[in-house]
């Protein structure tokens, strides 16, 4: 294993704050958690008015589910869905955080009023120590844990353990309750032009680099070449890019390809899309005038709704008014859609149907376990839309892209 990897050594695709060493922890917060423990990132976040507005309905909104309860926040951040949580009429809360943000939630909870029922815990949720009794008896974990296409940053991991540890197995409830991964060919043609001019220039300034050191310093750097292009075209061309797209960029009816009960979820599950069992997906797309299919993005929702698994839907209490937060092409939140551009786009044509149909894979990279990489498998054919007559046959492609 490269001594820069970002995994725990008990296991290639573990995260380092479980049974990590010390350097990988010390590996894993400055990669990852520091930039957690700045006041301007928690602002970013509390600016996403979608998020907090869904997290405060869901929370305040249900006080049935948290009047005179035990509740766990896991990853507080500056604290404000543990005071929420006190104040919808929690019993107790215990805000966990693994950063020095920690100290600025304390101040939260005192400006606000509620330090006498909210404790700030410092520390990684794996180990931390809470009074006696706590453990299997927690009420309610609330926790903002979803990265980019829900599962980038791998804090699932973490939340998975606390509950575990700590949730009442049949009474216990998780907010969000329930996450659905979601995948779509979609429409993003500047996007996916201006990304290829860069890799383009990028280039071009590699030809004039080699002939210039070559001029003034005598050495020789082409040689390099193949190895530089291969690194631009793997920034560049296969690495997904955030984006914040309209809900027009959409052609076709997007597909859950993963789907999580927050309740019942493994380890094993948040591992991502696994070789051997591929997410399908299968889409139809017309258009009216000439049009290009840029590639396909991915995004997530997370809902907060009573429980489903056959151990909790009788026991848990009952969350009477569901809230969903989406992420999908539309108005902005801060995690916006991967979008997963085409070297080739697909093109649409007027009086035509086109078939898309492949499956995609998502795996942790073998270097950082809290980033990802995802295979798509695709091929693509056009249809006359009034006969049936095939008219275009798109080979079958499969592409690895990191989700840096």
């Amino acid at each position: 294993m490269s001594q820069f990897a970002n995994v725990s050594e008990a296991g290639g695709d573990e995260i380092p704050s479980f049974n990590g060493s010390e350097k990988a922890k010390a590996s894993d917060f400055a990669n990852y958690f520091c930039s957690y423990s700045q006041i301007f990132h928690q602002k970013q976040m509390l600016s996403d008015t979608i998020r907090m507005a869904a997290y405060h309905s869901a929370i305040v909104g249900n006080p049935n589910c948290f009047k005179d309860k035990v509740v766990m926040d896991v990853g507080t951040g500056s604290g404000i869905l543990a005071v929420w949580c006190a104040l919808a009429g929690a019993r107790k809360v215990y805000a966990i955080e693994y950063t020095d943000m920690a100290k600025n939630a304390e101040q939260v909870m005192k400006a606000n009023g509620v330090d006498h029922i909210v404790t700030v815990v410092q520390g990684a949720v794996e180990d931390i120590k809470l009074p006696d009794g706590v453990e299997g008896n927690v009420d309610v974990i609330v926790s903002e844990w979803m990265g980019y296409f829900l599962l980038r940053e791998s804090m699932l991991d973490s939340l998975i353990r606390a509950r575990d540890k700590y949730l009442k197995p049949k009474e216990g409830l998780m907010f969000p309750s329930h996450c659905d991964m979601f995948w779509a060919p979609v429409h993003d043609k500047e996007d996916r032009f201006q990304i290829q001019q860069e890799y383009h220039g990028s280039m071009g300034d590699w030809e004039g680099f080699v002939e210039s050191t070559k001029q003034t310093y005598g050495v020789d750097m082409k040689c390099l070449e193949g190895n530089y292009e291969k690194e631009q075209n793997e920034y560049y061309l296969l690495s997904s890019k955030w984006s914040e797209l309209p809900s027009e960029a959409l052609l076709a009816e997007p597909v859950c390809v993963k789907s999580f009960d927050m309740a019942t979820c493994t380890i094993e599950d948040s591992k991502g899309i696994l070789p051997g069992c591929p997410a399908p997906f299968q889409f139809e797309c017309e258009s009216d005038t000439t049009l290009e299919v840029s590639g396909f993005a991915g995004w997530f929702t997370s809902d907060f709704r009573s429980r489903t698994d056959s151990d909790g839907k009788d026991a848990a209490p009952k969350v009477d008014n569901p809230v969903v937060l989406t992420t999908a092409p539309g108005p902005y939140t801060h995690w916006g859609q991967q979008v997963f551009y085409f070297k080739s786009p697909i093109m649409l044509l007027s009086g035509e149907k086109t078939e898309i149909e492949g499956n995609i894979e998502m795996m942790r990279s073998k270097d950082n376990a809290r980033l990802y990489n995802v295979k798509v498998t695709h091929e693509s054919r056009r249809l006359n839309k009034t006969s049936g007559v095939i008219m275009n046959r798109n080979p079958k492609q499969d592409t690895v892209y990191q989700m840096p």
